[in-house]
């Protein structure tokens, strides 16, 4: 890495917050599970028997037959776990760009997308999501940004923190895009089966591509954060076999525990996704309800698919100090906009980031309205 790394304000301000404060309405996961829940009456029998020794530094079999079952043309050993999305993230930006190469990479975004590719001294160039029309990805403006030397297109969809998910016609229409000119397409796809009934998940990017890398968690969709698993599937075994090499030098390995529970939740995934997708629309009307009421305030956006999204504050004390009186004096987590403020490009200032995944938001919109009442 040829540059030091930035503050990671976003786990900043929530290792601050997250765990002290009452009601944690940022939350960017789904609803999670317990052990038992994710395992089943013989799942807990089996983990109790399990020697806690040393995993393989692939994952293990059944875990990445569990995974790779969850796409289309990815086989087993197209599929490389490690200890959570982010280590993924780190050594894979790494690997993709490198010093003197050239990457894009949309805005706003989760901040080690921008910060760990802008660290290998690369020349990175932000693709801004439109937040005039739903947070479009406008691909005349991407083909615009390409360059004989980029190496590299990332994003993540559906979208944190805005919620948003590209039609189909143009997520084929990139996917097409990045094999036609050579560019490696990184795709965060940790959020995917928290669409909306009646919305198709988007085709997962190394399904449509023989290059490209799609990153996935059970922190998010599955609502198992706590496992620490996330993998990245690539159809090239050799992009594969050079990313294990870096994770010797961090992780090594998973926890045997973790892939244990994480094999026998993804064996019955589609159950839990369908799980949290039933929270997330039985949360969303009572979002609704309450932004509706206080209209003169916010500019309240449903996500287009996820957990999160992206609303503005209209108050003129602004959405920093908006958010910071909140905790403060009402133990509310919001995240203000200030913590997606890239250096690629602009991210409004009067936004922030709401889940709407965990189940039983009422305390915390109770809460939110009290606040707002005594702000008068």
């Amino acid at each position: 890495m040829a540059l030091p790394l930035p503050d990671f304000a976003l786990e900043v301000h929530l290792g601050r917050w997250e765990l002290a404060a009452r009601h944690h309405l940022t939350a960017s996961d789904a609803e999670t599970l317990t052990v038992a829940e994710a395992l089943g009456p013989e799942g807990l029998e089996e983990l109790a028997r399990l020697p806690l020794g040393y995993t393989p530094t692939w994952g293990s079999d059944a875990l990445r037959e569990a995974i790779a079952a969850t796409y289309e043309a990815v086989a087993p050993e197209d599929v490389l776990v490690f200890a959570g999305a982010e280590e993924a993230m780190f050594w894979a930006l790494q690997e993709l760009v490198g010093e003197g190469g050239h990457a894009v990479v949309t805005v706003p975004n989760y901040q080690s997308m921008e910060s760990v590719t802008l660290a290998t001294g690369a020349d990175v160039s932000g693709l801004p999501l439109d937040p005039d029309a739903r947070w479009a990805l406008d691909l005349d403006r991407l083909e615009a940004l390409l360059r004989p030397d980029t190496r590299l297109v990332a994003v993540n969809f559906p979208n944190n923190p805005t919620g948003a998910l590209p039609d189909p016609e143009t997520w084929s229409a990139l996917v097409a895009l990045c094999d036609e000119r050579g560019l490696r397409l990184f795709s965060d796809e940790v959020y995917r089966g928290l669409e909306p009934d009646g919305t198709v998940p988007l085709p997962q990017a190394a399904d449509r591509s023989p290059t490209a890398l799609s990153l996935g968690v059970m922190s998010k969709a599955y609502g198992l954060p706590g496992l620490r698993i996330g993998w990245l599937a690539c159809r090239e075994r050799a992009v594969l076999e050079r990313l294990e090499t870096r994770k010797h030098y961090t992780s090594i390995c998973n926890a045997a525990p973790s892939e244990l529970i994480a094999t026998a939740a993804l064996r019955r995934g589609e159950a839990i996704k369908a799980r949290n997708r039933a929270i997330i629309a039985a949360n969303l009307p009572r979002f609704d309800a309450f932004f509706a009421e206080h209209a003169d305030r916010f500019a309240w956006e449903r996500p287009q698919a996820g957990c999160v999204c992206f609303p503005r504050y209209l108050g003129d004390d602004g959405v920093d100090a908006f958010c910071h009186d909140l905790v403060e004096q009402a133990g509310v987590v919001l995240l203000p906009a200030s913590i997606y403020a890239s250096a690629l490009g602009p991210v409004p200032a009067d936004r922030f980031r709401i889940g709407v995944g965990r189940a039983g938001p009422e305390p915390a919109l109770a809460a939110l309205g009290d606040f707002l009442a005594r702000r008068g």
